[in-house]
């Protein structure tokens, strides 16, 4: 903060002020305190307060990954279940060719292979920027659609395959067997009674995914130049502002054991038979 050729005198005001000359468990429960009263400090580089910093940046990254999980959901489930109904057939082989490759292109890799193609090639979107989704709905989505589609095609790749297996093991069940000797329709038995059990397990991948989002956006927003709190962290951690970072951290967290949460929730919806205690 002082410079590099800052006077000892100098540091001890600056200790002084920062409260650093305190015990390490005297600051550790101030900061928690100040945390939970919603004081979360002033960052060391724009003397804003870090709270504002924050939440101003949460939103465009919530548009991201809502957008992302919203397409993932749309394209993997239906994949999923069709290569489990058409197994070693060419849907199931389609579904499998799909998922390795976005198994195998890291998500900013896949980022720039569309600003090549959408965004420079054939000039459908822009390369970067952001517009406030609360002002301009339609120019919001339109900034945020090429990174959450990076996203999406690595996140179909997970949901499918759980789908898929998780269909495959329903599939073999006894009642599922006993709703086909009913002579109920296949859709019917597929997406009521089959699909309700099998997304459980996809429910866990999606919740996970939701937490490696918000991680994994720190790299995708600097390729999108898009001002999320994946770029707020890694402008922080260039300019080693310490509070930011501790604070983008907490939140991704938080966010991550939310989703989880939701998940765990959605469990007993879907199954009646899941009771916690």
């Amino acid at each position: 903060m002082l410079g590099p050729y800052a006077t000892p005198e100098k540091v001890k005001i600056l200790e002084v002020q920062l409260g650093l000359e305190k015990p390490v468990l005297v600051r550790y429960v101030s900061w928690l305190w100040k945390l939970v009263q919603g004081d979360w400090g002033v960052s060391l580089f724009s003397g804003e307060p870090v709270l504002d910093l924050v939440s101003r940046r949460l939103l465009p990254s919530m548009v991201i990954v809502a957008l992302s999980i919203v397409m993932t959901v749309a394209v993997a489930i239906p994949l999923g279940v069709e290569a489990a109904v058409n197994r070693d057939r060419w849907p199931d082989l389609i579904s499998t060719t799909v998922a390795f490759l976005g198994l195998s292109i890291p998500y900013f890799v896949w980022g720039l292979i569309f600003i090549l193609v959408f965004a420079l090639g054939l000039h459908l979107l822009p390369t970067s920027g952001y517009v406030d989704i609360t002002t301009d709905p339609l120019g919001g989505l339109r900034y945020a659609f090429l990174p959450s589609l990076s996203l999406t095609v690595v996140y179909v790749a997970h949901i499918t395959r759980q789908t898929r297996s998780s269909m495959i093991d329903v599939l073999t069940s006894d009642y599922i067997r006993t709703a086909k000797a009913k002579g109920l329709s296949e859709r019917r038995i597929l997406y009521v009674h089959a699909l309700r059990n099998a997304l459980l397990p996809a429910l866990t991948v999606i919740a996970i995914d939701v937490g490696y989002a918000f991680g994994g956006i720190v790299i995708l927003e600097e390729v999108f130049a898009y001002p999320g709190i994946g770029r707020l962290a890694y402008s922080s951690i260039i300019h080693r502002d310490i509070p930011v970072i501790q604070i983008c951290v907490i939140v991704i967290a938080a966010i991550f054991v939310i989703a989880n949460l939701t998940a765990d929730l959605l469990y007993a919806y879907l199954n009646p038979r899941i009771r916690y205690t």
